[in-house]
């Protein structure tokens, strides 16, 4: 399945809490879009906040962000890993 990297702006300060309360949320509805949210990584100074995930396309990680209150500011490809 392919891979994407999502990156939200604007969340400046976000806490640990608040960053576990926003990838539950997405984890909780997640399978309605058949997407899997692996990890998401946040930047409270520049209140940037990124997702890896797993999706049948960016479109569906973005209805995932949507339902679950934080649309995303960019969805990458990530067709290459190591």
């Amino acid at each position: 399945m392919p891979r994407f990297m999502d990156v939200h702006h604007n969340m400046k300060g976000i806490t640990a809490d608040q960053l576990r309360e926003a990838h539950n949320a997405d984890l909780a509805i997640e399978k309605d879009e058949a997407v899997h949210f692996e990890k998401a990584w946040a930047d409270p100074a520049s209140g940037t906040v990124y997702c890896l995930s797993e999706a049948p396309s960016a479109e569906a990680v973005q209805r995932i962000h949507e339902r679950s209150g934080h649309l995303a500011d960019e969805i990458h490809p990530v067709p290459l890993t190591i």
